[in-house]
């Protein structure tokens, strides 16, 4: 990271960052060219490990892509505020970002409903308990798990 100053590396701040992401874009490769998905997501993070869990149709283009390959890239961002300056080149944002790749699988039948149960509590704040249980929409989604090889967290936050 070229910008070590805003580098996060406690994982009580990135655990902070990743529950103040609602989307995240996942990045495959389509015909040799970058193919980029803005999707809502759940994450388990224990502090060394990150884990993402998107939902999706059961067919269409992604499922396609990640099955010709599961590497994939990833981009979160929560956006603070217009950081102005005096001149163009000062302007800049206060933001916080994570940022990076890993491996993405299907997930089967009997760990859907966890993985909706963290899509649910991180997009709404609820359990999944909380939500009406109806089998046949855990077969009409399917949920792509994507395993973190590496990732970043970068911020720039105003100073008070």
């Amino acid at each position: 990271m070229r910008r070590k100053e805003r580098e996060v590396t406690d994982s009580e701040e990135i655990r902070k960052v990743l529950g103040e992401c609602k989307v995240c874009r996942l990045g495959m490769i389509a015909d040799g060219k970058p193919y980029i998905v803005p999707m809502n997501m759940g994450c388990d993070y224990d502090g060394e490990k990150l884990i993402i869990y998107f939902h999706c149709a059961r067919e269409g283009k992604k499922l396609e892509l990640l099955r010709e390959s599961a590497k994939v890239g990833f981009e979160m961002d929560r956006e603070i505020a217009l950081a102005k300056g005096s001149t163009p080149c000062q302007y800049s944002y206060y933001f916080a970002s994570i940022i990076g790749t890993g491996q993405a699988e299907l997930v089967e039948e009997e760990e859907k409903a966890k993985a909706l149960a963290k899509i649910m509590k991180h997009q709404t704040g609820k359990d999944f308990s909380d939500f009406e249980k109806n089998p046949k929409l855990l077969q009409a989604v399917m949920i792509i798990k994507v395993t973190a090889e590496e990732f970043s967290c970068k911020q720039n936050l105003p100073v008070n």
